[in-house]
């Protein structure tokens, strides 16, 4: 076989190989960018991810990769939460504020303030107010939210003092 043909076989057989791997089903689990708050802050999301609750909304807990104290899951990628996100811009927009953004809207449920944001694709991330931590909790699949915020909530107001996030 001349080098031409041995090479064109290999790089066949490889690119094979690699669409196989890109299709594969066998990986279903989420992912999550990890946050790099500072020291201050990872202590109180590390605070949080000791009493986050085992089940949110009928789902049951499930972390996305890679494992971190600052990232949560339910439900596979139904739920993801990350603990210690920089400030969302529309946090300090005045037409969030003012009710001008129909894809912005601030809101409190069981005395959790939140920033919620319409995402693409029947998504919503929200986002904490009022706290020493922003934590954002994205809801996926057109999922009612009211219920992931309602069992959250308890967890948040333990772990995530009330005050100003820096």
């Amino acid at each position: 076989m001349n080098s031409f043909r041995h090479r064109h076989a290999v790089l066949s057989a490889l690119a094979v190989l690699i669409t196989a791997a890109g299709c594969s089903s066998a990986d279903d689990s989420a992912s999550a960018a990890v946050p790099s708050p500072d020291a201050k802050v990872t202590k109180l999301c590390q605070n949080l991810d000791e009493v986050l609750p085992a089940k949110v909304d009928g789902e049951s807990r499930d972390d996305p990769e890679p494992a971190s104290e600052l990232t949560a899951g339910w439900g596979g990628v139904a739920i993801i939460l990350r603990c210690g996100v920089e400030r969302p811009p529309k946090m300090a927009d005045p037409k969030v504020a003012n009710g001008q953004d129909a894809d912005a809207v601030p809101g409190g449920v069981e005395g959790v303030d939140w920033l919620m944001e319409r995402q693409g694709d029947d998504a919503y991330r929200f986002t904490t107010a009022n706290r020493e931590a922003y934590v954002e909790v994205r809801v996926t699949g057109g999922r009612d939210s009211t219920g992931v915020l309602i069992d959250l909530a308890p967890a948040v107001r333990k772990a995530i003092p009330e005050g100003i996030a820096f």
